[in-house]
């Protein structure tokens, strides 16, 4: 049997977390069996479906590199195939017209709950053997209601989950076409699956509800049930459900946010899956070993500490050049020139195993192109009156030496014993002086990045 998997998000918000892990499990089922991965629009919500979120969900599958076999597919191009199949229901008698108002649908459910019932449709225009329909009555436009089996048990093994089971005669006959015509969610998915030949769903554990009813109408049709498989949900740092605080952003907040999206993919991978203790693995690796055995059904926790440690794996193996093309613009979104020196992939050199995100990364080269003004309380707490006598002889050294780390080095070496002084009271005020921070690489290495002029420029401003 040909693998065929989907992701099909509303186009109702940015495409999040948590519908980035749907996509990448359903993009990996299929690749790992040499099947087909589909992108479905379901953008029935007419209301609350919009151009920019559409875009928003191409843009985060393109990043992630999330490639699909086919579609995109948008289900608002599909209405006369939906149609068609209800008529066709209507026909065969496993859809019925129910004229039944909303203001009577709630009277009707009030007084369930008053009963202390679970409110649900009660039947009323089922059409059923011996059983005598009132007129439908003039000015309603009624809606289309599958007539659900009201015997026996329906359900399905869940491929994460295990059984799971619903008793037919709890799920009351669902609305499949409204007043106006239009299809209803959960009928549009069964008919986009049946007619895509969907082999496996793959999707969060919130559609469970909807699952029983979808299996209902598929087999009503004649179509193949396909093989469920329900994500349990993700977590936020504090253990509670992922909000916009921690985590359940757009997948292109990432991007703005400076993560690699090699790096965004290894940890989405491991958020309620495994493979033996591998944390670390390529999108190939990943496939090969990818199962849905061994998708836990617990809900899994977003940690930024631990994506932050992946990223910071994944530049430190990232090329520099490739690094230099992503904190370029970075860097120009802030109003930063970069200059022909110190090259830009130098810097990077230097820095890429001290940060975990592209945006630290710009922070720390940004201080090579701008005009730097050092907190007045760093420098008073660093450029000692013991120190200044060094450091200007230093400066004086540094106008005639090969402009290179080792060489700058041994001079700074040389004032430090000259003066009697341990290395952290010269170099820490020389990091101060030229970048503003007490945290850098080897300093040498820093002041060798410098343009020579630059470098003697900054420690004049301070030592005059």
């Amino acid at each position: 049997m040909a693998i065929r998997t989907r992701f099909a998000p509303s186009p109702t918000g940015y495409l999040h977390i948590g519908g980035a892990r749907t996509a990448l499990f359903s993009w990996a089922y299929a690749r790992k069996h040499g099947g087909v991965f589909i992108l479905r629009i379901e953008d029935t919500d007419v209301e609350r479906s919009t151009p920019e979120a559409v875009q928003a969900i191409l843009d985060g599958m393109a990043w992630l590199k999330l490639d699909y076999d086919e579609g995109p597919f948008y289900q608002m191009r599909s209405m006369d195939r939906y149609k068609a199949v209800i008529r066709h229901m209507l026909d065969e008698g496993t859809a019925y017209y129910c004229y039944t108002p909303p203001e009577e649908l709630e009277v009707m459910r009030e007084a369930q709950r008053a009963r202390g019932e679970k409110p649900r449709y009660d039947g009323r225009w089922r059409p059923e053997p011996g059983k005598v329909l009132p007129e439908p009555p003039a000015g309603i436009a009624p809606v289309v209601r599958f007539k659900n089996p009201v015997q026996g048990m329906v359900g399905w093994k869940d491929l994460v989950k295990g059984y799971i089971g619903f008793n037919n005669g709890e799920l009351d006959d669902l609305v499949i076409a409204r007043a106006d015509g239009t299809p209803t969610y959960n009928f549009c998915v069964v008919v986009d699956d049946w007619d895509m030949g969907i082999t496996h769903v793959i999707r969060g554990d919130d559609h469970v509800n909807n699952t029983p009813r979808q299996i209902n109408i598929l087999k009503a049709l004649g179509a193949t049930v396909p093989q469920y498989a329900h994500l349990s949900m993700i977590l936020g740092d504090d253990g509670t459900k992922l909000s916009k605080r921690h985590g359940a952003v757009s997948v292109m907040q990432y991007d703005e946010d400076g993560y690699l999206p090699e790096a965004v993919i290894n940890y989405l991978a491991r958020l309620g899956w495994s493979h033996g203790d591998e944390e670390i693995f390529s999108v190939e690796q990943f496939c090969s070993w990818f199962d849905l055995d061994h998708i836990t059904p617990s809900a899994a926790q977003f940690n930024t500490e631990k994506l932050n440690w992946v990223n910071q794996h994944y530049l430190k193996q990232a090329g520099n050049a490739r690094l230099a093309a992503l904190v370029h613009p970075r860097l120009e979104a802030r109003g930063v020139t970069v200059g022909a020196a110190p090259a830009l992939e130098a810097v990077i050199a230097l820095y890429k195993e001290r940060v975990a995100t592209l945006n630290e990364l710009a922070d720390a080269a940004e201080v090579f192109y701008i005009d730097l003004h050092p907190a007045k309380e760093l420098l008073d707490a660093h450029l000692s009156a013991e120190a200044v006598p060094a450091l200007r002889e230093l400066m004086e050294r540094f106008r005639e030496i090969t402009w290179e780390a080792p060489v700058i080095n041994a001079a700074i070496k040389e004032m430090v014993g000259k003066h009697g002084l341990k290395m952290p009271r010269l170099a820490m005020p020389l990091r101060v002086m030229l970048t503003g921070q007490t945290q850098t690489p080897s300093v040498d290495a820093v002041v060798a990045l410098f343009p020579r002029e630059t470098a003697l420029a900054r420690m004049a401003l301070h030592l005059r």
